[in-house]
């Protein structure tokens, strides 16, 4: 399996991101289960799952702290990478 994602550092925090398909975070049971897949990939660090609607546009879930951040962040300037399980 693999999966887009990215670790970040800023302001003295560092998380993680994992980009899921569309569709993931309007189901509850879908995005806890991917949150804690996640979780166990990225170790003891906090994860927000992105996905992207047909025009791109992200939408972020995770801590608010750090979805809030991501918002004014632009997807190019993450510093993405495609991760092998």
């Amino acid at each position: 399996m693999t999966f887009d994602g990215a670790v970040i550092r800023e302001q003295g925090v560092t998380f993680a991101i994992a980009v899921v398909r569309h569709g993931v975070l309007a189901n509850s049971a879908e995005r806890d289960q991917s949150l804690s897949y996640f979780h166990s990939f990225f170790g003891s660090i906090p994860v927000v799952l992105m996905e992207q609607n047909s025009q791109g546009t992200p939408t972020w879930y995770g801590r608010p702290d750090l979805t809030r951040f991501l918002q004014n962040v632009q997807v190019g300037a993450i510093p993405w990478k495609r991760y092998t399980v």
